[in-house]
């Protein structure tokens, strides 16, 4: 059994504020009687808490309601608000070809992106972590802010992260992306960077903002180039011992799917293979390579050759979503990523087969993230960190937009 650790007043604050800020991050300016509805704290700790916040500049004070137009007798109701503006967080997706940074404010709107092509084998860790701060800085100016404001930071990679938010490189292609970037960027920047496997934050962002909103008992299948899971079981993300829970290199030994290759390659590859024959497809009239979006175009148009390539697709996505719903029994199951935006013709054909492969068959969704997906993971995961943070962390002046 884990050891309790004791409930201090220091703890107490902290947990009360987080708490305090997590329904003010999602609410317009609210009463204290609507926060102690909200979080379950007393009237005096309620007011207490966002008299602090307020001090340490957090939150923001409104006209009470007699001012603001509501009620004419008694004690006026003190309203309070999030400073959305306090600060911001970053969200980093960095994958082994490309990385994407988003800058958010504190409601978890964003306000500047920027993404740019990489090759993370061609160069070593020191270069890519210049590479990365780059693309921050760059996002950082399209938001309109600097540095300064950033209260944290959270990244996303291609690899297993365990509980302490270290990569666990057991494989070389893992090894890529243990770059030393938090203590780089807190050196440098004096950020703090969080480090997450980017299909859980991609199960905490769909759970946020996507198909799985709501829903505790989720699995988030990163689908495009190669399969990967993230797990929620019971509203909690699962890591596993070694941050491996959600790894599916088991499907190397799954009758009908054999590797982890994606929908994403498996389509751009099957339809190279179908151009290599004499069969006859709209597919040829692509210029360039084709790809996973050109052939599902196709097939919602009746093309024979994409329809028995997303024929192959749903058969073989069938049985990957009948181990994850055999072993971990979720509610739903959700295809993310950048072909999550066309694999909604997949959706029906999945679910009628799925029944073949498991006793115990979830529902099926597509994620409305798209490519986003981990960014929007990431940015959950800084801001869940401010939240419990908040009352050790300083904040800087207001930078004045550019």
């Amino acid at each position: 059994m884990p050891e309790l650790v004791p409930a201090t007043p220091q703890l107490l604050r902290r947990v009360s504020a987080g708490a305090v800020l997590e329904f003010l991050r999602a609410s317009a300016a609210v009463t204290v009687t609507d926060v102690m509805a909200a979080t379950g704290l007393t009237r005096a700790t309620t007011i207490a808490v966002c008299e602090d916040l307020v001090r340490r500049g957090w939150v923001l004070e409104r006209e009470n309601q007699r001012e603001f137009g509501g009620y004419q007798k008694g004690r006026p109701a003190r309203r309070f608000e999030l400073d959305e503006r306090a600060g911001v967080v970053l969200g980093m997706d960095i994958g082994y070809s490309k990385v994407t940074v988003v800058v958010s404010d504190l409601r978890g709107r964003t306000l500047g992106r920027s993404s740019r092509p990489f090759q993370a084998g061609e160069v070593g860790s020191r270069e890519r972590i210049a590479f990365i701060d780059g693309v921050a800085g760059a996002a950082l100016r399209s938001a309109g802010t600097d540095p300064g404001q950033v209260l944290a930071v959270c990244a996303g990679v291609a690899a297993p992260v365990d509980r302490h938010g270290d990569v666990v490189a057991t494989q070389e292609f893992w090894g890529l992306f243990d770059l030393g970037l938090r203590p780089a960027l807190k050196e440098t920047r004096g950020w703090t960077v969080l480090l997450e496997n980017d299909a859980n934050l991609a199960a905490l962002g769909d759970r946020w903002q996507g198909a799985a909103a709501g829903i505790d008992d989720v699995v988030v299948i990163l689908a495009s180039e190669r399969l990967g899971s993230g797990i929620v079981e019971g509203g909690r993300l699962v890591h596993g011992t070694r941050g491996s829970a959600g790894e599916l290199a088991y499907l190397d030994l799954v009758e009908g799917v054999g590797d982890t290759y994606g929908i994403a390659h498996l389509a751009r590859t099957w339809a190279a293979e179908a151009l290599a024959t004499a069969a006859p497809t709209t597919l040829r009239s692509v210029q360039g390579r084709v790809e996973a979006e050109q052939v599902f175009t196709a097939a919602d148009q009746g093309d024979a050759v994409a329809l028995a390539i997303l024929d192959r697709l749903a058969d073989r996505m069938a049985r990957v979503v009948g181990t994850v719903a055999t072993l971990l029994n979720p509610e739903l199951v959700v295809i993310g990523g950048g072909v999550a935006d066309s694999a909604g013709l997949l959706l029906g054909p999945i679910s009628e087969r799925l029944k073949e492969f498991t006793a115990t068959p979830a529902r099926v969704a597509v994620s409305p993230l798209g490519d986003s997906i981990v960014t929007v993971g990431a940015v959950r995961c800084a801001l869940d960190y401010v939240e419990r943070n908040s009352l050790d962390l300083e904040l800087a002046a207001p930078a004045t937009p550019a």
